[in-house]
């Protein structure tokens, strides 16, 4: 679980679109509700309220509340956006791996997970202990606490 008041990066702006306000955003979450229109999100510049959100080639174009100008969007350049964690059973989220204990379904220790990597065929839980776990074997977590992995054996052996 994360820390009370814990923010997750959700996207961030990387440009300026047109003349009236609107940014594209590069969105880093599988949540589309999350730049729902009225959606409050974090920034070190202070809260932005999405007012629209259409997709624009592979991201985002976005009007915040308060962006008016080309100049106003321009300032918000590189400004990473973040939110809430949602609370899910159906799903597994990044923030709730980082720090688990992996273990095997036999009980042997793996480690404790320091990061998750981007794979075409599954994403991998990289421990500290230097192993690459592809996601798919996971058969049991609690959210940053433990993680129950069934491997093939010799998968270790790579």
């Amino acid at each position: 679980m994360t820390e009370e008041g814990t923010l997750l990066d959700v996207g961030v702006v990387t440009k300026a679109h047109g003349l009236r306000g609107e940014v594209i955003v590069t969105s880093w979450t599988d949540l589309p509700s999350r730049f729902a229109s009225g959606s409050v999100l974090q920034s070190a510049r202070g809260p932005l309220t999405v007012v629209t959100a259409k997709p624009h080639s592979g991201a985002l174009r976005v009007q915040f509340d308060g962006v008016q100008s080309r100049d106003d969007a321009e300032r918000l350049r590189g400004t990473v956006l973040q939110a809430e964690p949602i609370e899910s059973d159906d799903v597994v989220f990044i923030h709730e791996l980082i720090g688990a204990a992996v273990r095997t379904v036999t009980g042997d220790d793996l480690g404790t997970v320091k990061a998750v990597e981007a794979n075409p065929a599954s994403d991998l839980l990289v421990t500290t202990s230097g192993h690459l776990i592809p996601m798919v074997f996971m058969t049991e977590h609690i959210a940053g606490t433990a993680i129950t992995v069934d491997i093939p054996d010799g998968l270790l052996d790579l």
